[in-house]
């Protein structure tokens, strides 16, 4: 192990002998008492050295035997510590393209802060690659959610749509102007493309689905350019998905509101069958709503605000990766809302049905959403 404090975390003095690391409430630690000696160790933890070195150092300063490692254990502890040896081959591959990771060091910085384990922030950056996520949608949403998860290192982002690029899918961080009248999903593959740090993963690099050559799937991202489909999503579109256990999320703009969720994840949380169900025992005109809405004349320009298209993006885009991560962000089996003019994010926690074939309710709802809190009206990051 080579200690190193990370530089995530900015550092000031409270008192002569407590440090703060960090600036926000979420993140903050405060250390303390740290005498002399124990501040000039903690400059030694950059990285450097590994820990015989440092017991070395601590020798020659006329420290006591034993207390560097236990200085070391401390804040390791604490999550102030990382390890830029850490991670595994992955880790150590990513280290090896140094283009690639000097375009993704502000994330690497910023999932060092999240995970708190050395070694942790690497790791999951690396694991990235091996990933396949599909987008499907190609207009203001979705090709900016594309855009945004191979610039974070996802290695596989696939996007699906059908139709040309029209003015109107044009969006910053989405399909450029340049891309109007070419095939949708060609465009976003280009965009795709130019959004990552690095070359397409080879197929070595990624684990197989069972029977398969291509990668599995680890999510799919729902952001149709219709954004009815996103705010009241059929359930049949998504049988698939439920039949393989596929993670899938949804997202979009309808009229002036903003939808994030729900992730769903098969057999362990509300579909949108439980969706759709929910809402018809709570109002029972919805179905014929939905007949109407479904069926009607679409319109050939949406009703997609850019700068609502951009927010939701970005908020899909980073509960996708939170999970790619490992977590289960506030969108699994809830939805968030937000709506123009007022830009106010409140929440719905959607329960599984019973009569629902999903199979969400019971035991298997409450394995996959160990450790999910309570719905919130403010945004929970």
């Amino acid at each position: 192990m080579h200690p190193m404090m990370k530089p995530a975390l900015k550092r000031a003095w409270r008192e002569r002998q407590t440090v703060q690391f960090g600036v926000t409430p979420a993140h903050a630690v405060m250390v303390g008492p740290v005498d002399t000696a124990t501040g000039a160790l903690i400059e030694l933890l950059d990285g450097t050295r590994g820990m015989p070195l440092l017991r070395e150092e601590a020798r020659a300063m006329g420290l006591p035997e034993g207390q560097v490692d236990a200085l070391v254990k401390r804040l390791t502890a604490a999550g102030l510590l990382d390890d830029p040896t850490a991670g595994g081959a992955a880790a150590d591959a990513l280290r090896k393209r140094a283009g690639a990771l000097d375009r993704l060091r502000p994330d690497l910085s910023s999932l060092s802060v999240v995970h708190p384990e050395p070694g942790g922030g690497i790791r999951r950056l690396a694991a990235r690659r091996a990933m396949r996520v599909q987008v499907q949608g190609a207009g203001r949403v979705g090709a900016t959610v594309a855009a945004v998860l191979a610039a974070s290192g996802v290695g596989r982002v696939e996007v699906l749509d059908g139709g040309c690029t029209e003015p109107w899918d044009v969006a910053p961080g989405g399909l450029p102007a340049e891309a109007v009248g070419e095939r949708r999903e060609a465009a976003a593959r280009q965009l795709v493309r130019r959004s990552a740090p690095d070359r397409p993963p080879r197929a070595a690099e990624s684990v197989a689905a069972p029977g398969r050559g291509e990668p599995a799937l680890s999510l799919v991202v729902v952001a149709p350019r219709d954004g009815l489909a996103a705010y009241a999503p059929d359930p049949a579109a998504a049988e698939d998905w439920i039949a393989t256990g596929t993670p899938h999320l949804y997202a979009g703009v309808a009229e002036a509101t903003g939808v994030v969720g729900p992730l769903v994840l098969p057999g362990g949380t509300a579909c949108a069958g439980c969706l759709e169900l929910g809402r018809a025992g709570r109002d029972p005109g919805r179905p014929r709503l939905l007949a109407q809405w479904r069926s009607g004349r679409r319109r050939a320009v949406p009703t997609c605000d850019v700068a609502l298209a951009t927010a939701v993006a970005g908020v899909t885009a980073a509960h996708a990766l939170s999970f790619l991560d490992g977590e289960l962000p506030a969108s699994t089996g809830a939805r968030w809302e937000v709506s123009l003019p007022l830009l106010d994010w409140r929440s719905e926690r959607i329960t599984p049905h019973l009569d629902c074939v999903c199979s969400a309710v019971g035991k298997s709802e409450r394995e996959h959403t160990a450790g999910i809190g309570p719905a919130h009206e403010t945004m929970a990051g």
